[in-house]
């Protein structure tokens, strides 16, 4: 797949390595839900995406809307409980996370979603991962951005305040509480020019 990444001038190595996540700072939105946020927790990040741009076997999604089929405005991977991650980086991410969420969370990180944002016309709509266990137990969901920022948006169920994060070139935000019942989140499409982006989803078992 060919991509046109502009590179961040603050991640400029073909080192790929992840920092500490002892700089998480976590701001918490009301009804029980939080996110936590650490920019350029990945150091190597623009490699990184170039990697997972060409490796993972990408697909794209045709889904039910408005009485018509659309395609999604996207392409997607899914690995399962199990399944070998595409890049060894990721499930170092994957572990660290678990790890350090071990006390809240109480069981691991399992799976991980890929999105990948070709431009500005790419998004996800307004939603909460609601399918399964998140629609009824706190939970959290852990993302790991690498690519060109894009918004990541967040408003109360019903509407509200939004809160917007830009997130990018090695950047992670981790949703917890009761963010996926109480809040929404979503990556609007863009007019402005927008570099590719790929977001990880980390998410414990059960929970999509």
């Amino acid at each position: 797949m060919t991509t046109h990444l502009q590179g961040s001038l603050f991640d400029q190595t073909d080192e790929i390595r992840l920092g500490p996540l002892d700089g998480l700072r976590r701001t918490h939105l009301g009804s029980g839900a939080w996110i936590d946020l650490l920019p350029g927790w990945l150091n190597g990040a623009d490699a990184l995406f170039e990697r997972l741009a060409a490796d993972v076997p990408w697909r794209a999604e045709r889904r039910p809307m408005y009485e018509r089929v659309v395609d999604v405005p996207r392409l997607l991977a899914f690995y399962g409980a199990g399944d070998p991650l595409p890049d060894p980086l990721l499930a170092d991410a994957r572990d660290a996370l678990s790890a350090h969420y071990a006390g809240e969370l109480g069981e691991p990180f399992t799976t991980a979603g890929l999105c990948h944002y070709r431009d500005g016309r790419d998004s996800v709509a307004w939603h909460g991962d609601r399918i399964g266990r998140g629609a009824r137990r706190d939970t959290m969901v852990a993302i790991l951005s690498v690519g060109a920022p894009r918004d990541l948006l967040l408003r109360p169920v019903g509407g509200g305040n939004t809160v917007r994060r830009p997130l990018g070139h090695g950047d992670l935000i981790v949703m917890g509480g009761s963010c996926q019942r109480t809040w929404e989140h979503c990556v609007p499409k863009s007019t402005r020019a927008a570099g590719p982006r790929i977001s990880v989803q980390f998410r414990p078992h059960g929970v999509r």
